[in-house]
């Protein structure tokens, strides 16, 4: 029984990504966007908000407001946690293809009276004394149930309307929250942010599985054991597999099919289960009675190799960036696992083909699955300390380009959310 020496077998064909650092989020970089009237303007610090299963950071930002131009209007600020399952455009019967999970409006000018003020962030004090009193500050707070943003990819022919969760940012002037009266885009704005979770801090165990299998006619059983280098893996990192047979059976295993898979469960609307294959290695391995193969296998799970399949859930879109596979979903205990519409997980599959009582023509399967998670690291940010008001960088949002997946109003329409008051 000759056992082989353990290599490593490299993916044919695919692009492979180079790794870099966990990302450093820029320190003095400010997001805004104004209305067409330039009545309004938003400024956020991030768009990225950490759920760490625990909590959720606030959304923090300050409006900028031209009260001579506003006058006896008021302005708000929403949240709004939207779940889309088909395209904008298509109207059957005044029914639209997208649910409201959650939106919460606050009143930024004038501040409410008898309303206690809460304490301002550093980027806050900031713009506050680069704007003085024009700067109004607001505070949101995203529930802890609602889920992360994540967007289907595309197919071919599609338009720019993605299926998936988002978030938007949205301030407007308006007299009143009247369930009837009308918001307007040239006094409205929008933004799009993203609830995301990184990979956890404490260390998890190796995934190992074990199986054996008793074939019909043969006396000894067949063993296979697979293993993962880790459970966790940001995007872009190699995931190195583990196989090892022995083949104590009078079968012959003919051929090695490693892939990772993404599994997507969508649980709002009903409970459909998708799963696509992400990264695959298909080899041709003898595996004789008696005999015994133990090799590592590299997979790439990357979107480079995967921007031509459709509905493969991504992590939420934001701009021209190039997004992610989605991460892995952590659920918080006791959460309502409906409420958040798309869950995501990833498994590694090991399965053998061996050869079955008729020889080559039947093939008998045997097959493992290894559970693992694919996140981003955690960047390291900044809490824009010893900062002068000149050194803060402003990027604007461009009205005309695409600043998000659900940046679909025309100028001058009413605008799709409602003003009442909703929940879960």
């Amino acid at each position: 029984m000759q056992i082989p020496q353990i290599q490593t077998t490299p993916a044919p064909s695919v692009i492979i990504a180079k790794m870099n650092p966990p990302p450093t989020v820029p320190k003095n970089i400010v997001f805004n966007k104004s209305t067409r009237d330039k009545s309004i303007a938003v400024y956020l610090g991030k768009r990225d908000f950490i759920d760490h299963v625990t909590h959720t950071d606030p959304v923090d930002g300050v409006l900028v407001l031209d009260t001579g131009y506003i006058k006896n209007r008021k302005v708000f600020c929403r949240l709004l946690c939207s779940f889309r399952y088909g395209r904008e455009d298509i109207d059957v019967c005044g029914l639209k293809f997208r649910r409201d999970l959650y939106l919460s409006t606050v009143q930024v000018y004038p501040s409410p009276s008898g309303e206690k003020q809460k304490p301002q962030t550093k980027l806050q004090e900031l713009l506050a004394r680069k704007f003085g009193d024009k700067a109004y500050p607001f505070h949101l707070q995203i529930p802890d149930c609602l889920p992360c943003s994540v967007t289907l990819q595309l197919g071919p022919n599609e338009i720019d309307k993605c299926c998936g969760v988002d978030f938007q940012i949205m301030a407007f002037c308006s007299k009143s929250l009247n369930i009837d009266e009308a918001i307007f885009k040239r006094c409205s704005v929008t933004m799009v942010i993203r609830k995301v979770q990184y990979a956890p801090d404490k260390p998890i165990s190796q995934p190992v599985v074990k199986t054996t299998r008793q074939f019909l006619m043969s006396d000894k059983p067949l063993h296979l054991e697979a293993s993962l280098n880790k459970e966790i893996f940001y995007h872009g990192q190699p995931i190195e597999v583990s196989v090892e047979v022995i083949n104590h059976s009078t079968k012959t295993v003919k051929k090695i099919k490693i892939t990772a898979d993404q599994v997507m469960s969508v649980v709002l609307y009903s409970h459909d289960k998708y799963s696509q294959t992400v990264a695959v290695q298909e080899v041709d391995e003898q595996v004789t009675p008696g005999s015994t193969l133990k090799k590592v296998y590299t997979l790439h799970p990357i979107i480079a190799n995967n921007r031509e399949k459709h509905g493969l859930a991504l992590d939420g879109k934001i701009r021209h960036e190039d997004p992610n596979l989605a991460s892995t979903t952590i659920l918080k205990e006791g959460i309502n696992r409906k409420v958040w519409g798309i869950l995501v997980s990833y498994r590694v599959r090991v399965k053998l083909a061996v050869t079955g009582m008729l020889g080559d023509a039947l093939f008998r399967g045997v097959a493992v699955d290894l559970p693992f998670l694919i996140m981003q690291p955690t960047p390291l940010t900044g809490e824009y300390q010893n900062v002068d008001d000149d050194d803060i960088q402003f990027e604007d949002f461009d009205h005309g380009g695409p600043m998000g997946v659900t940046e679909d109003l025309k100028e001058g329409a009413e605008s799709p959310f409602s003003n009442s008051h909703a929940s879960f």
